[in-house]
């Protein structure tokens, strides 16, 4: 059984979980700095799939001064290719649906596939964020 769940900085019990998915991705995995992982947790929502008991992939967005952007999606590596990005994201983009302004992100090279898939779009020149390469992607309307 799958579920998605919706929540705050302030779930201390879900945000662990969200932090140790991205702690084994990002900061283990990728070798994200983790002084640069953890930013902005406080002013953003959190979302967490749940698959048979189990945290097993986590994302969340924000609202800047150009929009809402989508971020930190992450999924344990023995659960990928299997439909949780998807998910995640489709649950959060339906989150989204009465947001008239910019969706957009910062995409790793390697997924850009499957957010085209997904409706979004490239923008720009690629760049090098937490030592990665990545291009700014928004979501086509």
């Amino acid at each position: 059984m799958i579920k998605i769940v919706k929540f705050k900085y302030s779930n201390t019990a879900l945000i662990k979980q969200a932090f140790d998915i991205r702690k084994k991705v990002f900061v283990i995995e990728q070798k994200c700095p983790p002084e640069i992982e953890y930013e902005f947790e406080e002013t953003s929502t959190h979302f967490l799939l749940i698959q048979d008991g189990d945290a097993i992939c986590t994302s969340r967005y924000r609202e800047t001064d150009k929009g809402i952007k989508l971020e930190r999606f992450a999924v344990l590596k023995e659960y990928r290719k299997q439909g949780a990005g998807h998910k995640i994201l489709k649950f959060m983009l339906d989150d989204l649906k009465k947001f008239n302004g910019l969706i957009y992100m910062h995409a790793q090279i390697d997924v850009v596939p499957f957010y085209e898939k997904m409706g979004f779009i490239k923008e720009g020149e690629v760049f090098e964020e937490a030592f990665i390469m990545h291009y700014k992607m928004k979501l086509r309307r």
